[in-house]
């Protein structure tokens, strides 16, 4: 039975990925810096100590990797980046950069600019490791309070809750939509307090920062929601009204899915958006870079009528600008 393989070396494997990328000894030699005969000495050592040959050095005057070999490789890379990505964590602790970020959005955050921020989040730093946590309502500057998440997006903040700090980040229109077949949506223009009379879905504040205070609720009888997904499928259904972001909701009234309710409550229906910290804990880095991406997006979307176009020039202006 033959024995176990032994434990190669980093310096190894990197040689050997060195033939593999540059495709000779001689080559690996000079991008490494090293003699063709040390190059050659620590593939046959790797080799001992695998105990398999990784390159056919006879039939072909290139070295050529066996079977052996080309299953080495992948593991041999994965080891290489998993070093790589070490070091380049490490180099961002030693310059200040956060190791992890844990980031909360109320879900009012339309879909194009999460994806637009967590996208290029990734792209420029792709060391942090990223926590993200959907709520909504006070529930968003709860977790801030209660460090459970160091940055949020949340909607607006009635009062000045000591301890956080607050950046404007744009707003999103809420407006009042119901299924064609609802009488709200087949009456047309409604009378003042028609809705009243019928279901109203509403949006749960699992946090006690709202202090019982219902922000846009006149119906008499309502439907607890705990998260808007829910609150979009049963409006869809003809199961109550309610208020809702108008992007998460544009396709649908474009179908005839969902219509736009014509009811005199209805005022003003632009929320402001805020990125809070604790003033105890100001961000990092990438925490501040991810803030002001937000306030970016909101300048951008001020100047568009269509969020989506929006966000990509915004992607666009960041390809051309580089890294």
């Amino acid at each position: 039975m033959p024995s176990a393989p032994g434990s190669p070396t980093l310096d190894q494997l990197q040689v050997f990925l060195a033939v593999v990328d540059v495709g000779s000894f001689a080559g690996a030699a000079r991008k490494l810096g090293r003699a063709t005969s040390v190059i050659s000495y620590s593939i046959a050592n790797l080799e001992a100590q695998l105990g398999v040959s990784l390159f056919d050095r006879e039939s072909t005057r290139k070295p050529q990797l066996t079977e052996a070999g080309r299953a080495v490789l992948s593991e041999a890379r994965r080891v290489a980046n998993g070093v790589d990505g070490l070091r380049s964590k490490v180099k961002g602790l030693l310059h200040g950069l956060e190791s992890e970020l844990h980031l909360v959005l109320d879900v009012m955050l339309t879909p194009c600019r999460v994806v637009d921020a967590l996208k290029t989040f990734r792209a420029e730093f792709p060391t942090v490791s990223l926590h993200l946590y959907m709520e909504a309502l006070g529930a968003v500057p709860q977790m801030v309070l209660d460090r459970k998440a160091s940055v949020g997006i949340c909607g607006p903040l009635d009062v000045e809750i000591p301890g956080l700090e607050r950046i404007g980040v744009g707003s999103v229109e809420l407006i009042p939509v119901a299924a064609p077949d609802h009488p709200l949506a087949r009456a047309g223009r409604n009378p003042p307090g028609a809705g009243r009379d019928h279901i109203q879905l509403v949006l749960a504040d699992r946090s006690g920062l709202s202090d019982g205070k219902d922000r846009g609720v006149i119906g008499l009888q309502t439907w607890r929601l705990a998260d808007l997904g829910s609150k979009h499928m049963l409006l869809r259904e003809g199961i109550g009204w309610g208020y809702m972001p108008e992007p998460f909701v544009h396709e649908d009234i474009d179908r005839g899915r969902l219509v736009r309710l014509d009811i005199p409550e209805y005022k003003d229906g632009f929320i402001r958006l805020h990125a809070i910290y604790r003033t105890d804990t100001p961000p990092g880095p990438a925490a501040s870079w991810l803030i002001a991406r937000f306030e970016t997006q909101a300048k951008i979307l001020a100047k568009f009528s269509d969020e989506h176009a929006a966000l990509v020039t915004l992607q666009a202006g960041a390809k051309n600008r580089g890294p």
